[in-house]
């Protein structure tokens, strides 16, 4: 079992109209000497299995859904200029497998080595705006592999979303046992530092929390709005340090339960930062959904822009 250094950085940010922010603070508890946890190469060769079960995800916000029970679709592409996009690296990309696990690679073109990032698709697949998110984070600098657990199946409406991801569900230990596989083949590839971070929303947030609690070794986690364990047990196994971007009127994560999230990982000392966005629903990072909302999108995305670089990079970087 890995042992983690106790640090504690947590920070609420609510966004009204504009951007009003708490500054961060730290734990009063009494905390042991960190303890360096052990070298990202030497993680388990073996499987990694689901350390929860997850509740049955709705990628849509309540009330988006139709009468017919279907809400729109996530496609477009277009998230260049959300997403600080601009002087971005030239990469190479490619459908791929790694290490038995489907994906689809994007990276700098450049030569170098350079920390990387498993990123999970939403609810609908490994589609277009994934990929685009993908390539635009591999501009950045990363080495980013998108995973793909729907075996090459994409859904174009919520009912077909819901019998892919409900898939997964049943079968959480198949989807685990993937991205681990993906993790430990990424950090082997020949461009690539061991530093490795997940990165997932909504159906992908919970996949990136369930690769943390894994027995897989990763150096980050990001979860944008993912379903969410509380368990004290389980959670003392997540790797540290945490992301977590929310919004304040998500009707399938929770208020509360972000809360109580929040909450035990402070409790456990562990290392994170958890933002919620006041008025913002589920889905409000994705500029084709109806939740959008391009003010705190920019915010989160920016904050998790820093977030990678000061948790996968090093001073004596030269890529980064």
């Amino acid at each position: 079992m890995r042992v983690k250094a106790l640090a504690v950085v947590t920070a609420m940010l609510l966004l009204l109209s504009g951007c009003s922010g708490v500054s961060p603070t730290e734990s009063t508890a009494d905390e042991p000497e960190p303890t360096p946890q052990e070298s990202p190469t030497e993680q388990d060769a073996g499987t990694a299995d689901a350390a929860y079960t997850q509740t049955p995800h709705t990628g849509c916000q309540p009330g988006a859904v139709k009468k017919d029970g279907t809400c729109q679709a996530v496609t477009a592409d277009s998230n260049a200029d959300i997403f600080s996009a601009q002087n971005l690296r030239p990469i190479t990309t490619e459908n791929t497998t790694i290490n038995g696990t489907q994906g689809y690679l994007a990276r700098p073109a450049a030569d170098g080595d350079y920390p990387s990032v498993i990123m999970i698709h939403e609810w609908w697949g490994l589609n277009q705006n994934i990929r685009h998110m993908a390539d635009i984070l591999a501009g950045q600098g990363y080495v980013v592999f998108a995973v793909d657990l729907y075996g090459g199946r994409v859904a174009g409406n919520s009912s077909y979303a819901a019998e892919l991801s409900g898939e997964v569900r049943e079968n959480p230990d198949e989807a685990v046992q993937k991205m681990h596989r993906a993790t430990a083949g990424v950090r082997d590839l020949s461009f690539t530092t061991t530093q490795v971070a997940s990165l997932g929303w909504c159906f992908g947030g919970g996949q990136s929390l369930q690769l943390s609690l894994s027995d897989t070794n990763l150096n980050s986690t990001v979860i944008y709005y993912g379903t969410l364990t509380t368990d004290r047990t389980t959670l003392q196994q997540i790797d540290e340090p945490v992301l977590g971007i929310f919004g304040s009127e998500d009707q399938v994560v929770g208020i509360e339960n972000i809360r109580e999230f929040n909450q035990t990982l402070g409790e456990l000392g562990i290392q994170r930062e958890i933002y919620v966005y006041e008025g913002a629903r589920h889905a409000f990072a994705n500029p084709s959904g109806e939740s959008f909302q391009p003010e705190a999108t920019r915010d989160a995305w920016n904050k998790t822009l820093r977030f990678l670089n000061s948790t996968l990079r090093t001073q004596s970087d030269s890529n980064g």
